[in-house]
C-alpha cells in the first residue's frame, strides 16, 4: 500500500535523512514530501543535495522551497554569498561544495529552480515550509516570501487551539481552508517540544535537526512519526547552526 511521508527541516545532515527513510520503512512506491530548507548547518548539505537528485529518480518526491534554499539557489546562480546567508548556515553549505564541478553546480541550480512554494494534495492537506496570510488562501498570497518565511500562521494556530472553539465566528479563517497544514520552519525546539507538534489543524514537522533536535518524518494518514537520532550526534565536532 502507497504511503504519503513528509520530512521536516534537513539543514545538510544527510545522515539523518538516510536514518529517518529506514525507520519509516520506506518503500519506492511512497510519496515524499519535503518541507524545504535541505541545506545550511551540518556539513554535508551538497551531498544531501546529491543524494535527493538521485532519490527524486527512483520514486515520487516533491520538493518545497525554504528560505535557506533560496539562499542557496542565489549563491550557485551569481557567486554572491549574501552576508545574512552566511551567519545562518550558509559558510558550512558553501564548503560544502569544495570540488564539486560546475557542471555539479548547474545540476544543483537546476534543482533549486524546480523547487515549488507549496503542494496540495487530493484530501485537500496544504504542505508549506512556513505559511501564508491571505485570507483567500495561498493561491492568493500577495507576499510569496510568506510561503518560505511566514511564522504568523504557527503562532496564530496555537493561540486558536487553546482559546477558539472551531464553529466559533472568530475561528480563524485561513485555517478553515485545509483540512490539515504541513510546516516546517520553526523549530518546536523553541518550545521545548522535541517532536512534531500539533494545534488546530497544524502540524510543525521541523524539530531542530539544524539545532541540538532530531529530524523527523510522519505519515499524514496515520499521524506515526519517526525520529533520527539528535543530528549533533551524527556529525561530532561540528556546531550547526547558531541562529534561527
Amino acid at each position: 500500500m502507497k504511503s504519503t511521508f513528509v520530512i521536516g527541516d534537513i539543514h545538510g545532515g544527510l545522515k539523518a535523512l538516510l536514518q529517518i527513510l529506514d525507520r519509516a520503512s520506506v518503500k519506492a512506491e511512497d510519496r515524499l514530501i519535503f518541507l524545504g530548507d535541505y541545506v545550511d548547518g551540518w556539513s554535508e548539505s551538497a551531498q544531501l543535495i546529491d543524494y535527493l537528485i538521485q532519490l527524486s529518480l527512483k520514486q515520487e518526491c516533491i520538493f518545497l522551497r525554504g528560505n535557506h534554499d533560496e539562499w542557496c539557489e542565489e549563491w550557485l546562480r551569481s557567486g554572491n554569498a549574501d552576508s545574512e546567508w552566511l551567519i545562518h548556515g550558509g559558510t558550512a553549505t558553501v564548503q560544502s561544495y569544495e570540488g564539486f564541478s560546475i557542471n555539479a553546480k548547474q545540476k544543483h541550480l537546476e534543482f533549486f529552480e524546480k523547487m515549488i512554494p507549496y503542494f496540495i494534495d487530493h484530501h485537500n492537506r496544504l504542505y508549506v515550509h512556513a505559511g501564508f496570510t491571505s485570507m483567500n488562501g495561498p493561491a492568493k498570497e500577495f507576499h510569496i516570501s510568506n510561503f518560505s518565511r511566514d511564522r504568523s500562521l504557527w503562532e496564530m494556530a496555537l493561540i486558536a487551539d487553546k482559546t477558539i472553539a472551531k464553529d466559533s465566528l472568530t475561528y480563524p479563517k485561513r485555517l478553515k481552508l485545509f483540512n490539515e497544514i504541513f510546516i516546517g520552519h520553526t523549530p518546536t525546539l523553541n518550545y521545548e517540544e522535541q517532536t512534531p507538534m500539533h494545534a488546530c489543524n497544524v502540524w510543525d514537522i521541523d524539530t531542530g535537526a539544524a539545532f541540538t533536535g532530531s529530524l523527523s518524518i510522519m505519515d499524514v494518514d496515520s499521524k506515526n512519526y519517526w525520529q533520527s537520532e539528535p543530528v549533533k550526534n551524527l556529525y561530532p565536532g561540528e556546531k550547526g547552526r547558531n541562529k534561527n
